[in-house]
């Protein structure tokens, strides 16, 4: 009989805890990136089924060179920047080998947590009492996957031997996140023969019989996850975690608690933190935001002047990363030193579509309708902005009330970027999010419904693409009732309004292709014969 893992009551058990994470291509002689961390780490009971966490002493290495003749630096500013937080022991619960959930106070961020995750991660152990190897779909870091246990007792070594194997290509529940690929499809036939996203992680423990249960002696983790954008057997970038934790001694004294409150903070899973979601191409040591973007700028203007400088693409790349700390009112103070200088006004408006967030929308928005910007420079920063600028309510709002402004109203061009973005800012905020509002799309419908009723052809097919942009399923009825279904008011419209309408169903037949090829097949019976007509049906039934 096997019993769980115990840390009993009044004592406080103190591990050695080492960590490394590396990432990079496979092959020597290429480029690595990682850390390595080390510290003690403090286990004691709080009440039942409830523990407290602390890390002390702390080390982090850097390596970032080329693997492996290169070595990792010590990065004591980061150490630094984490010690307050790692000061705060968190509290997790522990039943019969399960983690379960986690609590910490609010000054413990999403990044902290997450590495208390990791080493958590380690103490997840289902053993059965009744079967030596077996295996389950167990929750971990990475979701609820397929794990292979085999379980062996030493008796003349009192020692059990524990070893487990976590297949991530097999996962009820994968924790994994997908960004900057609203344009991409998935091809699922594709994955069946290679994913795209593969791993695994195997697990070896050293454990000891005691009175209270069994205690870990040693454990080592090995943990690789590969990834390529297309179908490609050698040569994957890879993600290579290793960590080791060995029993050190049991104090008797527990761990210290902080006066601050506790609040649930999900569980065993990893949670991505909002961070990272502009995560820097190139570092930049930020000392002083505005000098050092002025600089940037004067060094751009001043060395590409007749020809682009090899270091252009590096300072571009670094004045976008510092115009990303900025507020909306440090680009009103930099375009008002600017505005007249044209390398200098250039460069500037070339950068802050890259900028990627809602401050970028609104400053080109604002600067149009001041009459700051030309229509040639309105229509290079919209169009950039359309593809760089991250899909969030904010943004949307604000490409909403481009659409009905009279300036952009007035320039055909102008007005056709503004309400296919508008299209296109919904389409990438709800492939990324669990919830897409139908409030979005209803202004669209609604001028799809009036443009109908006074025959506008132009205004149709420029609504009804906005529809197919935004792919959003509440748009099936209004793009419907301009196609051949509904009696002879539809069938009555030019033939590119039908091809434009069916076009349209694409991006919503991609969400829900049952339900699109259920309007279209009545179109093939009793639309007029028309070879792209029928072409074009195909086409969307090919999806189901």
């Amino acid at each position: 009989v096997l019993p769980a893992p115990d840390f009993s009551a009044g004592k406080t058990y103190v591990y050695k805890y080492e960590a490394s994470i590396m990432s990079g291509l496979p092959d020597e002689g290429l480029a690595r990136a990682g850390l390595n961390v080390s510290s003690k780490i403090l286990i004691s009971a709080v009440h039942e089924n409830t523990y407290m966490l602390k890390p002390l002493e702390l080390i982090i290495n850097e390596y970032n060179g080329i693997w492996p003749k290169d070595h990792p630096e010590p990065v004591g500013k980061l150490t630094a920047a984490m010690t307050p937080e790692l000061n705060i022991p968190i509290k997790f619960e522990y039943s019969n080998g399960v983690v379960g959930k986690v609590f910490a106070p609010e000054g413990v961020s999403d990044l902290v947590l997450n590495f208390y995750r990791g080493f958590l991660n380690i103490l997840q152990l289902n053993i059965k009492k009744t079967h030596n190897v077996y295996d389950l779909q167990e929750a971990g870091t990475q979701g609820v996957c397929k794990t292979l246990y085999s379980v062996n007792e030493d008796v003349k070594a009192d020692r059990i031997l524990l070893t487990k194997t976590r297949d991530m290509n097999h996962c009820q529940e994968r924790i994994s996140r997908e960004m900057g690929l609203a344009y991409t499809e998935k091809c699922d036939e594709c994955q069946k023969e290679s994913k795209n996203l593969r791993g695994s992680t195997s697990y070896r423990y050293i454990l000891k019989p005691v009175p209270s249960g069994i205690m870990i002696l040693e454990a080592d983790v090995n943990e690789l996850i590969q990834f390529s954008p297309v179908s490609e057997h050698y040569g994957a970038a890879q993600t290579e975690t290793r960590q080791t934790l060995v029993f050190l001694e049991i104090q008797k004294s527990p761990i210290a608690p902080v006066s601050a409150e506790y609040h649930h903070r999900g569980s065993l899973k990893y949670e991505f933190s909002k961070e990272f979601e502009l995560s820097p191409l190139q570092l930049v040591k930020v000392t002083d935001e505005r000098a050092q973007t002025e600089e940037l700028l004067n060094h751009l203007v001043t060395h590409n002047a007749e020809k682009v400088n090899d270091h252009a693409p590096l300072k571009y790349l670094e004045l976008i990363q510092l115009l990303r700390l900025a507020r909306y009112e440090d680009l009103e103070v930099l375009w008002s030193k600017y505005r007249n200088m044209p390398s200098h006004r250039f460069w500037l408006l070339e950068a802050i579509p890259a900028i990627g967030t809602s401050a970028a929308v609104r400053f080109i928005k604002e600067k149009f309708q001041a009459e700051d910007l030309s229509v040639a420079e309105a229509v290079r920063t919209l169009v950039a902005a359309v593809h760089m600028v991250k899909a969030n309510p904010e943004s949307i709002k604000l490409f909403e009330t481009l659409t009905e402004d009279n300036k952009i109203d007035a320039n055909p061009v102008l007005r056709e970027i503004v309400f296919l973005g508008y299209g296109t800012m919904i389409y990438k905020y709800c492939e990324e999010s669990d919830v897409c509002p139908v409030e979005y799309i209803k202004p669209i419908q609604k001028r799809l419904s009036e443009a109908v009723s006074k025959g506008e052809t132009e205004d149709i097919i420029l609504y009804v693409k906005v529809l197919g942009n935004a792919g959003h399923p509440s748009s099936l009825k209004s793009i419907t009732k301009i196609m051949p279904i509904h009696g002879t008011a539809a069938a009555s419209l030019p033939i590119p309004v039908h091809i434009e309408a069916i076009m349209a169903l694409r991006n919503i037949a991609k969400k829900e292709p049952r339900m699109v090829n259920s309007r279209a097949l009545p179109t093939i019976l009793k639309y007029p014969p028309h070879p792209l007509i029928s072409k074009l049906i195909l086409g969307l039934i090919s999806f189901w």
